[in-house]
């Protein structure tokens, strides 16, 4: 027997014991305890303040005590407010939506024990994406040092069923969307012919039908005009998808059956850019546009009017009927916004939308790829905004120079399956500029200052941090972007300390041109110009720069600033002066226009008007419906971005299975459709809480749009921030079918209803429209997203339905879908029962949707 190994064990231990320190604890067990998160009412003792619930059972060999552990994760930000008892553990908010549950004092729990901890905040809690996310626990030693971090992998989450948890406050109007209300909401449409709807979505101007029809096959030449290879191009690779065989394209008379794409002088409706007639007639087909755009357009329309069927089989030929179609856009802007700071989308991703966006005729992108949470495009010569800012991981505190778990990231960098990490080289960021050329998209990069910029804080403080220790002040300080000595308390929109920049150190500014010149060159090897940027400038917190010695000396050298909250009209005018040297047009969100006076209302700011310098209206709430027709009356060229119309990232509609989110309302298909640029009070029928506005009272002293201002509107643009996305489908998700409503707002001309003043007849007209939308919905545009450019996961609506006097009655939301159902309790599969009609059913009904392709909806159940 060896004599050492005991000797060596008597030894630990007595050293042990001298230091009065334990041996580590093993955590191997730590996997096991279990977590449970409930929503309990959002109308706690009659006030709108909700109550949820954390159920911990440790199955793990581990005593859990009043100092050994917390619970970390991300959670929908909410003010946390106090429980009416002491309870075993608290809530503490950590930085924006970052939390922890920390024990109190006493706390124990055993292995095999279960410990209850109710917890109280306000704002409404009503969707299961609000929920706690990547929950983690920290294992702390005897001394408080962090000694074990462990992933919850044990978590449920308890549905929420009952109106107090569903509805979001003693105000909420909005309905709770239960089959009997979807039914009588479908009650409205009816099924409709093809000849009844428009053959190409976006709808065109002008479309006329003639007989006889055109034979597509490879033996059909593409002919380009010299200008228009990029166009044939594209023709050719779109034919080759649909039907399996190569195309031939030439840029020389051809001989014989054509497919013809010429530049001509075309005007559609007096809009020359982007116009565009397409003929098909039985010989060939000729596409001539205003421009290269005009003939991409045509060639969108073209695909559009391909048979659904040529998609699914790839036939080698076949048949487009003979038309006539005279088409141009209403606006030259039509934009969709993508934030990939929250939750990171791969470059494959981004192309893939931007095909999407081609085909429906949608021309700019605006790119936001740098937010608190994430920076995600590579900067040359600042390799911290991506080593640090480009990923998210479990850090001490709030005050460390990395970025900190987001959106239900987790304690870990790079974990695989999660969305707080990854950016885009160089190289992926010029691949996207010219995919998007080529498609006649304008990428717009988006750098947001002087808020929402805590990626690019931390980023910078990493830089300071290295240069600092290789004893190199002066380049530490070269992009630092922070007053060090900062006291100023505020709170950001997202629940952040820490997000705004030093509007009072040139640092700032030199780091923000860096990054434009260093954007620029990448447009340059991209072979393209960049003349734009949008510069951001929203939701700067109250109360920062107010403990900034830094913003204090540079208001005692200009007096004329008056108070620190002016400080942001300061910083944007300084910025513009640095992009107009650059030749830059300046977007920004509406609040770089904006003056806020000492009645706490907004008005515009005249200082930038006629100065290039492009707001992007997202408020048309919350009483400033008429914000975005104020600073058109008052010169500003601006992009409507209706937050009730356009913003993809509300849900749908109020089922908390229905994931988004609701700040502002509901936003689904019909929003996106129903809107009037020219009389948006007319489509904001409803304040964020659902609740019917009186319009001729609310809206009677609205400033309305000038005549003369018609021309101030460039144009639309949907928003999709990514807070609740994670990862391609369900970006796909929440983007359609509402970018399809949202093209058909973009494109096409102005529908009868904008401009009938008798609300009956103008709500009859918009029903009998949405009708034939709907119908093209259902019956068109989603079998072809199942095979458009690889298809596309799009939302499939679930049925509405009733039982009455023991009928089964169901209906869908877009005519063409089709409804499944069962009687024994089961989930409806794609071998379920067909519903054709009425139905006598005396158990439980559950019911989905299916499109042509097998997908499903969400399963209803009606009760008998």
């Amino acid at each position: 027997m060896n004599k050492v190994f005991p000797n060596l064990l008597f030894c630990c231990a007595l050293i042990t014991t001298l230091l009065g320190c334990k041996p580590a604890t093993d955590y191997a067990s730590a996997g096991k305890i279990a977590v449970q998160w409930a929503l309990i009412t959002n109308f706690t003792d009659q006030k709108d303040v909700f109550e949820a619930k954390f159920t911990i059972t440790n199955g793990s060999d581990i005593d859990l005590t009043d100092n050994n552990w917390a619970l970390f994760f991300n959670m929908a930000p909410r003010p946390i407010v106090a429980t009416a008892a002491q309870q075993p553990a608290r809530l503490e908010h950590i930085n924006g939506d970052w939390y922890k549950l920390v024990p109190n004092k006493s706390f124990s729990l055993r292995p095999g024990q279960t410990s209850e901890i109710l917890y109280r905040g306000t704002e409404g809690v009503i969707k299961e994406t609000d929920q706690p996310l990547g929950l983690y626990f920290v294992f702390y030693n005897s001394r408080g040092e962090e000694e074990k971090i462990t992933e919850v992998t044990d978590y449920k989450l308890t549905p929420f069923t009952t109106p107090e948890q569903i509805n979001r406050s003693h105000e909420d109007e909005a309905p709770i969307p239960t089959p009997a209300w979807s039914y009588n909401n479908n009650l409205k449409l009816q099924k409709l012919s093809d000849d009844q709807l428009s053959p190409i979505t976006p709808s065109p101007v002008k479309v006329r039908k003639a007989s006889g029809v055109f034979q597509v096959s490879n033996a059909v030449q593409i002919y380009y005009q010299g200008a228009l290879k990029n166009e044939a191009d594209h023709l050719a690779q779109a034919l080759e998808t649909l039907t399996g065989t190569a195309f031939s394209i030439t840029d020389k008379t051809p001989k014989g059956p054509a497919l013809k794409l010429q530049l001509g002088d075309v005007s559609v409706g007096g809009v020359k850019k982007e116009a565009y007639v397409l003929k098909i007639s039985p010989k060939e087909i000729t596409v001539t546009g205003s421009d290269a755009a005009g003939v991409f357009y045509g060639i969108q329309s073209l695909r559009s009017l391909v048979p659904l069927d040529q998609y699914k089989t790839k036939s080698p030929t076949f048949s487009l009927r003979c038309m006539t179609v005279e088409d141009a856009p209403r606006f030259g802007y039509r934009g969709l916004h993508l934030d990939v700071s929250r939750n990171f989308q791969t470059k494959e991703t981004i192309l893939r939308m931007l095909d999407l966006l081609a085909f429906y005729k949608i021309n700019r992108f605006l790119f936001y790829t740098t937010e608190d949470e994430g920076w995600r495009l590579e900067i040359e010569g600042l390799p911290e905004l991506t080593s640090v800012g480009a990923q998210r991981e479990h850090t001490s505190g709030k005050d460390a120079p990395v970025l900190h778990p987001a959106y239900g990231s987790g304690p870990f960098a790079k974990t695989e399956g999660r969305y707080g990490h990854g950016y885009y080289s160089r190289e992926d960021f010029i691949e996207i500029l010219r995919y998007a050329a080529r498609r006649h998209i304008k990428v717009i990069p988006e750098l947001n200052f002087p808020g929402h910029a805590r990626a690019a804080i931390k980023a910078m403080e990493a830089r300071y941090q290295r240069f600092m220790k290789e004893g190199d002040e002066a380049k530490a300080d070269e992009y630092r972007l922070i007053d060090p000595n900062d006291t100023s308390k505020y709170l950001s929109a997202q629940g952040y300390q820490d997000n705004v920049v030093s509007v009072a150190r040139e640092s700032t500014y030199r780091f923000y041109e860096k990054v434009v010149d260093e954007i620029a060159k990448m447009y340059v090897a991209a072979g393209l110009p960049m003349d734009e940027i949008h510069a951001g400038g929203d939701e700067v917190p109250e109360g920062a720069w107010t403990g900034s010695p830094m913003a204090a000396a540079l208001l005692k050298d200009h007096p004329e600033i008056k108070d620190p909250k002016n400080l942001q009209v300061y910083f944007f005018r300084e910025l513009l002066k640095r992009l107009r040297k650059r030749n830059l047009r300046v977007d920004g969100w509406e609040e770089v226009a904006i003056l806020k006076t000492a009645e706490g209302t907004y008005v515009p700011n005249p200082e930038f008007a006629g100065q290039d310098v492009v707001p992007y209206i997202w408020n048309n709430l919350f009483d400033y419906q008429d914000l975005g027709y104020k600073l058109a009356n008052a010169g500003y060229p601006i992009v409507l971005c209706n937050v009730s119309n356009f913003y993809f990232d509300l849900a749908h509609n109020k089922d908390p299975k229905e994931p988004g989110l609701y700040w502002a309302g509901f936003v689904d298909t019909r929003d996106a459709w129903t809107f009037a640029p020219y009389d948006m009070f007319i489509t904001t029928p409803e304040n964020s809480m659902g609740r019917e506005i009186d319009m001729d009272k609310v809206y009677a002293d609205k400033e309305r749009l000038k005549p003369e201002a018609r021309k101030n509107i460039l144009g639309v643009e949907a928003q999709l921030w990514s807070e609740t996305i994670k990862g391609r489908e369900m970006v796909e998700y929440y983007m359609l079918p509402k970018l399809i409503g949202f093209s058909e707002s973009a494109w096409s001309p102005a529908r009868e209803w904008e401009t009938l003043p008798d609300q009956a007849k103008r709500e009859a007209s918009m029903d009998r429209e949405w009708n034939v939308f709907a119908n093209t919905l259902g019956t068109r545009e989603l079998p072809r997203l199942n095979y458009l450019h690889g298809g596309y996961n799009y939302r499939i609506p679930p049925p509405g339905a009733i039982v009455a006097d023991g009928m089964l009655k169901a209906n869908v939301e877009y005519p063409g879908l089709t409804i499944r159902f069962t009687l024994d309790g089961s989930e409806p599969d794609a071998r379920s029962a067909v519903y054709e009609g009425p139905v006598s059913v005396a158990s439980p009904v559950m019911l989905k949707c299916f499109d042509a392709a097998g997908r499903g909806s969400r399963v209803v159940k009606v009760d008998k």
